[in-house]
């Protein structure tokens, strides 16, 4: 089975670390340093925020660590429309802003800079929206 990590760069990992622990992620810290960070997002998925003086050592280059909004769109699913909602609600409170994503895809979605300007999207697939909307249709009858 194939993993996945990606690495971004950020300006401050303690306030980075800190605002996805808000939004309910977990740390490795055998997996972590001094200079990153490693965020499981699933089994073989990882966020590794490094420290933009770290990043650039890294990928050998000057490279532009602002959080470009351009760089990468970082789509994470949600369960519900509901849960999209409350990450993004819970991302502005701690700290990010939030983004309109123009999205015409069916479904429900989401969308947010983090404190170092990278912008995340979070997506509801239209079946998971659909069987909520008619669950809560439900109940209120």
């Amino acid at each position: 089975m194939r993993s996945i990590t990606v690495s971004l760069p950020v300006r401050n990992l303690r306030v980075s670390e800190g605002f996805f622990t808000e939004l309910g992620f977990t740390f490795t810290p055998e997996l972590s340093g001094p200079d990153t960070a490693c965020m499981r997002i699933d089994t073989n998925i990882s966020i590794v925020l490094t420290d933009a003086e770290r990043y650039r050592d890294r990928v050998n280059d000057d490279a532009d660590c602002r959080g470009s909004r351009g760089e990468a769109l970082l789509c994470l699913s949600a369960d519900s429309p509901r849960d999209v909602d409350e990450i993004v609600m819970k991302a502005v409170i701690a700290g990010g802003r939030p983004w309109p994503v123009v999205d015409d895809r069916p479904g429900h979605s989401g969308s947010f800079l983090d404190p170092d300007g990278h912008l995340w999207q979070v997506t509801c697939p239209p079946e998971r929206a659909r069987h909520e909307t008619a669950a809560t249709a439900a109940i209120a009858a």
